[in-house]
């Protein structure tokens, strides 16, 4: 019987939510941090990487069969590689100002711990529609993560979205945002606002520790973020 994690929906909804790549794994900080400088670069660069995420997750899941266990990783980079290949000469040629922008990270999405780590922990276990549609879920929530960033950055550091000029003429731009540090600052707040909906959430859940496999809560990592703790405990992590 298909697990209900392996729906379709399930995996859209993990990719942009449960398990976001950039605000909940904190994966691909690399071009997260260095393409959002302004949201056209963050939907380039989101949509480049989904299209991949999905194209070798199909991929690796229908060679799962017969690719050697021992071979598995170099033969994850040649699949991906080729996809990121193809990509970037439909993007060199359909959206030349786009891939000027982004420039040397197209190339590098081959190593990109996001699309590595989905063909290692889904694509090579499961079966091709449930890796499509992870891939898919992943890449939506990678995209908007970076849009959110891009756009951010791009308004507050540049008085701009997409290139268009939005705020008042009495704005003074905020240069320091499309900067790295801005970045960071960015990335930070966001992080916080996912954090937050999250731990807001497991504490409105009823979770009961002797159906989830937990026997003792004083050493629970969930501790102040179930159903299941003892009175005292929640006392003492609200204070």
């Amino acid at each position: 019987m298909k697990d209900n994690k392996d729906k379709p929906l399930e995996r859209i909804w993990n990719g942009i939510y449960v398990e976001n790549p950039v605000f909940c794994l904190i994966l691909g900080m690399c071009p997260t941090l260095a393409t959002t400088t302004s949201a056209t670069n963050a939907i380039g660069m989101g949509l480049s990487t989904t299209a991949i995420l999905v194209a070798s997750n199909l991929m690796i899941s229908l060679l799962k069969g017969i690719i050697p266990n021992r071979m598995r990783i170099p033969s994850y980079i040649v699949i991906i590689a080729s996809f990121v290949t193809i990509v970037e000469f439909l993007m060199e040629g359909f959206f030349p100002s786009v891939y000027a922008s982004l420039g040397i990270y197209i190339p590098l999405i081959v190593v990109n711990c996001i699309i590595m780590g989905r063909a290692e922990a889904y694509a090579g276990k499961k079966g091709p529609v449930e890796s499509v549609f992870d891939g898919l879920g992943m890449g939506i929530g990678f995209t908007l993560a970076l849009l959110l960033i891009g756009s951010v950055r791009e308004i507050v550091g540049a008085g701009t979205w997409f290139g268009a000029k939005i705020t008042p003429a009495i704005y003074e731009p905020v240069n320091l945002f499309i900067l790295a540090p801005g970045a960071f600052l960015v990335m930070a707040f966001f992080v916080a606002i996912m954090n937050k909906l999250k731990i807001g959430a497991a504490r409105r859940t009823d979770w009961d520790p002797t159906e989830n496999g937990c026997a003792d809560c004083s050493s629970c990592a969930k501790l102040g973020f179930c159903g299941g703790k003892p009175a005292a405990a929640e006392e003492e992590v609200k204070a």
